[in-house]
């Protein structure tokens, strides 16, 4: 197996977990942000070169293999485009754009480079998921009914005084905290064909342009009904990312803080779970997603190396930014009074 060489482009919250991963598994020969000092300390620490534009890097490291896109949501499409045509791989963070039609550009701009677009989608990657999702491809809950999908976070003020929170580039919470579980039901129960809801700002946070709080209804194209509650108002710290699903031949309850915990099954056939979750990416001031992202090197390197390995591809991506955009363009935006 060859020794791959990578470059990071945005050297933000994130991009640890990346850097981590890239030296277990390959060779870090870059870093990139607009922020001198933000390149300058990741280039220092993991001994590889700085640069503070993405055109420099790409004119300067000609033996770069693959590029891991970690910069605000907004950018990704013109990062991972302009990586395509250098002629590198791209790894490129959740969400993969911002728009379905940005989304397309990327898918154009792989095939006609004929390079990988990959999409970082840790969540698929969790234990218990991965056994629901057996469950219901193997048939063993028979007709799913509905489910229930509740997102409750906490993200503190001080987390919007940069780039979180602005109309661009961060896109909206379902686009910067909540994708990866937008992605599950979407992979469990197939895309959003009607959206009905409402939205708003109940809690007023200084510097955030959209909503913190959301509820919407939703009919799938397998036939399912859904409802789907977020929020980043939970206080102090994050409450659940809770799944329940209803179905003829069961009823599952996953959550805890990430959706690492069984904490309901009744089961037709007595399949009993057997995994717990993993520990979430941890930030200064709060919790994100459970961490996941071993797997998701593991699987890149894998999916390098065998064209039939199924890992996350730009269209997998695609289909998350519809829905995202679905929820978005149908639910009623409510005004509330500071």
């Amino acid at each position: 197996m060859p020794m791959y060489q990578f470059a990071l482009i945005g050297c933000g919250r994130i991009s640890r977990r990346h850097t981590e991963n890239i030296q277990r598994i390959g060779h870090l020969k870059a870093v990139c942000d607009i922020v001198p000092e933000k390149a300058d300390l990741l280039a220092k620490e993991f001994k590889c070169k700085a640069y503070y534009s993405i055109d420099a890097l790409l004119l300067a490291e000609n033996e770069i293999d693959i590029i891991s896109v970690c910069t605000p949501n907004g950018f990704h499409a013109e990062h991972a485009i302009k990586s395509l045509q250098a002629g590198k791989h791209v790894l490129c963070e959740k969400p993969l754009c911002l728009t379905s039609a940005a989304a397309w550009q990327m898918i154009e701009t792989e095939k006609f480079c004929r390079k990988h677009l990959f999409v970082v989608k840790s969540n698929r990657y969790n234990p218990l998921l991965i056994q629901v999702k057996k469950l219901l491809d193997e048939g063993k809950l028979g007709k799913v009914y509905s489910f229930h999908l509740s997102c409750l976070w906490n993200r503190p003020v001080e987390y919007y005084l940069d780039w979180h929170g602005k109309s661009f580039p961060d896109g909206g919470t379902l686009y910067t905290q909540f994708s990866h579980y937008i992605d599950t039901i979407v992979s469990l129960f197939g895309g959003i064909t009607e959206a009905k809801g409402f939205s708003g700002k109940p809690a007023q946070k200084l510097g955030m342009e959209f909503e913190d709080t959301g509820v919407a209804a939703l009919y799938m194209n397998e036939g399912i009904m859904g409802s789907f509650h977020w929020s980043v108002n939970t206080y102090k710290k994050n409450h659940e990312i809770a799944l329940t699903i209803v179905a003829e031949k069961g009823t599952i309850r996953l959550g805890g803080e990430y959706l690492n915990e069984i904490q309901y099954q009744s089961l037709e056939n007595e399949n009993e779970f057997n995994s717990s979750g993993r520990p979430s990416n941890e930030y200064t001031s709060y919790k994100g997603s459970m961490s996941n992202h071993k797997e998701v090197y593991d699987h890149l390197i894998y999916a390098l190396e065998n064209k039939e390995n199924d890992f996350a591809n730009a269209f997998d991506g695609l289909r998350t930014v519809e829905a995202i955009e679905k929820i978005y363009k149908a639910i009623t935006t409510i005004s509330f009074q500071s």
